[in-house]
């Protein structure tokens, strides 16, 4: 991925060519495939020795490449054969959240043609940034150096680093998706062998009770009764607490109905899951007794709403009446 040179080296001029180079320099980049984007605890440590690798091949490489200069009566030079290693593989380093991105959202992708058009985009990026990146850090590092670098910018010159970072994209976009794949088929094992969460028990409907800012919560089945106090609503519950509401009764009728508190005076709704017994009055009114001795009186007109607790509660002791 370093630059190989296609002529002698001027004074403070460096050549963008090494006719030297034999595509080695695709393997780092093969080796790089995850960047530390979207990974984590060993995956982090996968990446850190994958870069290390990259790194000891493109050192290597830049002694290759100087020794094989040298046996061409060419200066050896070592330096600047490092120099177009490293500043080629540390632009990749830098560009692999992009291949990352790309092969996952070609993952997502369903059909050939859309994963195709996907990774021919995410190339021609990367290989934009690429060369982009090298060259101006190759211009930067020089100029401070006092030196300059000429890219000798050319359709030859971009189709041959194209041609070399076609392959390593390549390389590096089939080694993400195999470690895409191994991290599903990983995830996808540990989710069949974890055993079944175990259903935790429904828990009891509750209601809140509200009065300006304050809050108070409450378990329907403990209400005894509900009772209506001016601009006030009372609620008794089976302890013997008692909360004073403000409200309507018509409004906490409305709340309260799908727990059995029903209307059984005009100004007193009564929980009939917790009546033991009724005593029908002849006048038509009644009077109900709940399981913790309390009782409560209801109205005559209201009598149809306990008109079934003779066969809901008559096991829990319901005292008949006349009718």
């Amino acid at each position: 991925m370093a630059d190989t040179e296609n002529a002698p080296p001027a004074a403070r001029v460096e050549p963008v060519w090494d006719q030297n180079r034999t595509g080695g320099d695709e393997l780092p980049a093969a080796g790089t495939s995850r960047g530390s984007f979207g990974i984590s605890g060993g995956d982090r440590m996968m990446f850190a020795a994958i870069a290390a690798v990259a790194l000891v091949i493109g050192i290597v490489n830049a002694f290759s490449f100087a020794q094989d200069a040298a046996w061409r009566g060419d200066s050896y030079d070592i330096g600047r054969r490092l120099f177009w290693e490293m500043s080629s593989i540390a632009v990749i380093l830098l560009l692999l959240p992009i291949l990352v991105l790309a092969v996952r959202r070609m993952r997502r992708t369903a059909g050939l043609a859309a994963q195709a058009a996907i990774g021919a985009i995410a190339l021609l990026g990367f290989s934009t940034l690429h060369i982009t990146g090298m060259v101006w850090v190759r211009k930067l590092a020089l100029w401070l150096a006092g030196g300059a670098y000429d890219f000798r910018f050319s359709l030859a010159t971009v189709l041959y680093e194209f041609r070399k970072d076609a392959v390593a994209f390549a390389l590096i976009a089939a080694t993400i998706w195999l470690l895409e794949s191994r991290r599903e088929l990983k995830s996808a094992a540990v989710a069949s062998s974890a055993p079944p969460t175990p259903k935790q028990p429904s828990s009891p409907d509750l209601i809140w009770l509200r009065d300006g800012t304050s809050r108070i919560r409450v378990v329907p089945r403990d209400i005894l009764w509900v009772a209506s106090a001016g601009n006030y609503i009372e609620y008794s519950l089976a302890d013997g607490t008692q909360h004073l509401i403000r409200g309507t009764l018509a409004a906490a009728e409305s709340e309260l109905a799908p727990f059995s508190i029903v209307r059984v005076h005009r100004t007193k709704l009564a929980n009939l899951d917790r009546v033991r017994g009724v005593d029908l009055k002849p006048s038509g009114d009644f009077e109900l007794a709940f399981d913790n001795g309390q009782t409560l009186g209801g109205s005559r007109r209201y009598r149809p709403a306990v008109a079934s607790l003779g066969s809901r509660t008559a096991p829990a002791g319901i005292a008949p009446g006349a009718p």
